[in-house]
């Protein structure tokens, strides 16, 4: 069982960036494949990133290609989601998520049923 919290949502102008941060519990973190999905109002909830167990992989969507780094810390048990350049599309409440499954590529975890536990969210707001 793993337990997730995000933090870091806020609100900011356009252009701005933020951090999220995700922290898990339990003491094998390193041995799941991490993401990060959002969800705005009325709509589906869609991929963002997603990170390997050590890190060597990552792999985005193209909305946020260039803007958003992944990234995670296996000592902390945290996983990052560093966004910059922000735009008012990119308000939705961010989740992170943990997959059991062995890495296979970016486009494998880029689908939501491919992961086990699920965090609460946390609100990001992009204002213009």
């Amino acid at each position: 069982q793993v337990q997730l919290v995000e933090s870091g949502g806020g609100l900011v102008q356009a252009g701005g960036s933020l951090r999220l941060s995700c922290a898990a519990s339990g003491r094998t973190f390193a041995s799941y494949v991490m993401g990060w999905f959002r969800q705005a109002p009325g709509k589906e909830r869609e991929f963002v990133a997603t990170i390997s167990r050590r890190g060597g992989s990552t792999f985005y969507a193209d909305s946020v290609k260039g803007r958003f780094t992944i990234s995670r810390d296996n000592a902390k048990n945290t996983v990052y989601l560093q966004m910059g350049s922000l735009k008012p599309e990119d308000t939705a409440a961010y989740y992170c998520a943990a997959s059991s499954n062995p890495w296979d590529s970016g486009f494998y975890f880029a689908r939501k049923n491919r992961y086990d536990y699920w965090g609460q969210g946390t609100q990001v707001t992009v204002s213009s």
